[in-house]
This record gives C-alpha cells, sequence and structure tokens, in this order.
C-alpha cells in the first residue's frame, strides 16, 4: 500500500514539478545572454517601460524562447510516440530519417544559393525533404512492413539523406556564409530566430492537442498489436496517425532550428522513469518536459560561451544513452 501511495503522490506532484522547471528556464532564458538582466530591468523590459531591455527581449530573446520550447515540446513528444509504436524506451524521432531528409532539404537549398532569397526558403526545403523521406517510410508501412523493417529502412534513408548533405558539402562551390549556414543547420541552433520562425513553428501546439487523444490507445498498444485490436483499437490506422505526428512535429522543429538530437529519447525516457508508462500523462508531460528541456540546454550553451543547441543536447544525450544500453544490456 506504501508503495502505491507513494505512486500516488508522485503523480500528483509531476505537473506541478514540470512546470516550475519550464517557469524557471523561461526566467533564466530570458535573463541570460551577453547583456544580462536583472529582475527589475526584465520586468521593465516586458512592460516596455524600458527601451534597451523591451528591444532585447521582445525582438531577441522572446522569439528565441517560443521557438526553443516549440522545438522541444515537439521533438520529445514526437520521442514518445516513436517509443510507443516500436514498443522499444531507445526509439527516437531521428529512427526514420525524418531529421536527416529535412536537414539534405535545407542543405540543398543553401548549397544553391536559394535560401538567401527569403526566410521561408530554407524552412519549404527543410520541410519537403522530410516529407519525401516520410513518403517512403508511409509506403513501407502500407506495404505491410513491420516495426523491424521500417527501422532498417530508416538506417538506410539516414545513410543515404548523409551521403547527400556530404556531396553538396564536398562538391558544390560554397562560400564562406553558405558553409556557416549549412554547419549551423546542421549542429541546431537557436541564434537569430524572429517572430517569423515562431509563427512558422506555432502548428506544433496543434499538432501537441491532437496528439493527446491518442494516449489511451497507445497504451493499449503497448500490451502488443493483437491484444490491442481485440480490445477495439485499429492498430494500422492508429500506428498510421502516429507516423503522421511524429513527422509533422520533427518536420516543424527541424524546419526552424536544424537537426536538434537526443531530445526525443532523454526526455521521454526520463518522464517513463519517473512517472510510469501511461500514455494519457506522459503526452502533456512530454510536451512540457520537452520544452523546459530545449530552454535549458539553450542557457547552458549560452553560459558556455556560445556553444551550439545540438551540441549541448548531445553532450547530456550521448552519455544518457550509453548509461540507458548499460541499464538495459
Amino acid at each position: 500500500m506504501s508503495g502505491s501511495a507513494s505512486a500516488r503522490a508522485i503523480h500528483r506532484l509531476a505537473l506541478p514539478v514540470v512546470i516550475v522547471l519550464l517557469v524557471a528556464a523561461i526566467i533564466a532564458a530570458l535573463s541570460v545572454g551577453d547583456m544580462a538582466l536583472r529582475p527589475g530591468q526584465l520586468w521593465d523590459g516586458l512592460l516596455r517601460r524600458e527601451d534597451l531591455a523591451a528591444t532585447i527581449l521582445w525582438q531577441i530573446r522572446v522569439p528565441r524562447l517560443f521557438v526553443g520550447m516549440a522545438v522541444g515540446a515537439a521533438l520529445a513528444s514526437s520521442g514518445l510516440v516513436m517509443q510507443a509504436y516500436f514498443r522499444n524506451s531507445l526509439a527516437s524521432p531521428g529512427l526514420l530519417g525524418v531529421s536527416s531528409g529535412g536537414s539534405a532539404g535545407a542543405v540543398i537549398a543553401i548549397g544553391l544559393g536559394w535560401a538567401s532569397t527569403s526566410i521561408l526558403v530554407l524552412p519549404v526545403f527543410a520541410i519537403a525533404g522530410a516529407m519525401v523521406t516520410t513518403l517512403a517510410v508511409v509506403a513501407l508501412a502500407r506495404s505491410g512492413a513491420g516495426t523491424e523493417r521500417l527501422l532498417l529502412a530508416g538506417i538506410a534513408l539516414n545513410a543515404l539523406l548523409g551521403a547527400v548533405t556530404s556531396y553538396v558539402l564536398s562538391n558544390f562551390t560554397l562560400t564562406y556564409e553558405r558553409n556557416a549556414q549549412i554547419i549551423f543547420w546542421l549542429l541546431g541552433g537557436l541564434e537569430d530566430r524572429t517572430w517569423e520562425h515562431v509563427w512558422m513553428a506555432s502548428p506544433i501546439v496543434l499538432a501537441g492537442a491532437l496528439l493527446w487523444p491518442l494516449g489511451r490507445p497507445m497504451d493499449l498498444l503497448s500490451l502488443g498489436a493483437p491484444e490491442a485490436q481485440s480490445l477495439g483499437v485499429d492498430v494500422r490506422s492508429l500506428r498510421r496517425r502516429m507516423l503522421v505526428f511524429t513527422t509533422v512535429l520533427t518536420t516543424l522543429a527541424t524546419a526552424v532550428a536544424g537537426t536538434v538530437g537526443f531530445v526525443g529519447l532523454v526526455v521521454p525516457h526520463l518522464l517513463r522513469l519517473v512517472f510510469g508508462p501511461e500514455h494519457r500523462r506522459l503526452v502533456p508531460m512530454a510536451l512540457l518536459g520537452g520544452a523546459a528541456f530545449v530552454v535549458w540546454c539553450d542557457v547552458i550553451g549560452r553560459l558556455a560561451g556560445g556553444l551550439r543547441l545540438g551540441i549541448v543536447t548531445s553532450l547530456v544525450g550521448g552519455p544518457f544513452f550509453l548509461w540507458l544500453l548499460r541499464r538495459n544490456p
């Protein structure tokens, strides 16, 4: 009984703890930077009572914060869906090559010099690359491919798309600016994010809301496909929707922030360890927890002298992944 009571207490505290972590991350993200803002300056800037602080906040840090929260929510929730799809807590959004497809599309746009013509070109090419990858995955899903075949297809697609990126880097005549853009995209980051990027990422909120009702069907799917089917779940339709959701969420995140690794592995896995496997609870927790994780990683990167977001998440996620492999041989 005591174990059950303690579990219920943890579940009751889960949402408040994650919200506190997110609020603390928001305050840190708005305060930390080349010009640190004290609490009074932060408040005056948010209310536009001090011009310099208001400019820093509303033109630089608030858009960066919103994009970071959206990216974290998207990647963490899509990782949660992938883990439910494959019934494997080590699964992540990059398994099916969606992130690599987005990166390849963006690199092609930069290499051809088209990315400099409009702020929308880079995200559009990233989305196009991710959607081409998704079509290949969906075609496999429609042909009745099992999860093992989809995983193998994801490995092959990642290798192929990585080769496309390498070809652009090695065979295109790139200026210093284009080369820097490509490196930024491949490393992932939130620098120079604007309100246009915020609007590009805004559909993530809708996708996250639509994902919530899939919590119970995903719980049943975790019992196994035959068991879920016997309990009234259309497993094939559910899996198709799960693929669509993870693709849309990962694509939008990649389109506005480049390749940011390990968020979809670290956050949902930690939430499962602490709060259990119930997806109806994990979906909103992943959205909030992913947002807090990415914002904190961005703050750490700034404090460390301007490390890219993708580098920080990899420095956190790499050792975490190795620990998981050691813990679950």
